[in-house]
């Protein structure tokens, strides 16, 4: 599997160093155990976790800007638990409102000893940081019309939000209607995943 992973890093234009690799691999070894009594994620084997989970997340990497990044509906850590590996130099906030998912976390970041995680247990809406975030993602959260809903009070002129998604987005899209933000759709393919995996680009324009 590690023969793989570096592969994967490298065609992502990752560095693929021995610490990086060893902390994605110690990552997979704990959710696997986990996920037997939390249900944590419906994949289960770990080399399906490995590509699904860890280089699915890492496609993004070069799209997140700025220092101060936000996960939201983060689950398992999918992606800013993986992008806060990869990143070391930014901060990343992970905010999930299931309880078990959170302790699961708080065990990554004391077993992987990261020190640029923050963890917060709530909802979206309800959420009020003290400062605004450059980078706010999510993947498999939400439909973009509710996500920009929930999400709303945390978007300003000055930061993103990245929303990862399937073959169904042009119909988010659409259903968006008239809007306030400029969005912008990119092709995630390359990367070496799934064909249809997208990534929209939401910035607010007013």
């Amino acid at each position: 599997m590690l023969e793989e992973l570096q592969a994967g890093l490298e065609r992502l234009d990752i560095q693929a160093e021995q610490a990086l690799c060893t902390a994605y691999l110690r990552y997979i070894e704990l959710l696997a155990k986990w996920n037997t009594a939390y249900n944590l994620t419906a994949v289960k084997e770990p080399e399906a976790m490995l590509k699904r989970h860890i280089l699915d997340s890492l496609t993004v990497h070069s799209f997140v800007e700025g220092e101060h990044c936000l996960d939201i509906g983060t689950g398992a850590g999918l992606p800013g638990m993986i992008l806060a590996l990869a990143q070391p130099e930014k901060h990343w906030t992970l905010l999930d409102s299931n309880q078990k998912k959170i302790r699961f976390l708080r065990h990554v970041v004391a077993d992987l000893k990261i020190n640029n995680v923050e963890l917060v247990h709530g909802r979206i809406e309800a959420f009020k940081p003290a400062n605004d975030f450059d980078t706010i993602i999510c993947r498999a959260f939400a439909p973009l019309v509710r996500m920009l809903e929930q999400t709303q009070h945390l978007l300003t002129t000055e930061n993103q939000l990245l929303a990862m998604k399937g073959k169904q987005v042009d119909t988010e899209i659409d259903e968006l209607g008239n809007h306030e933000f400029l969005i912008k759709l990119n092709d995630l393919a390359l990367s070496g995943n799934d064909a249809s995996a997208k990534l929209v680009q939401i910035r607010r324009t007013a």
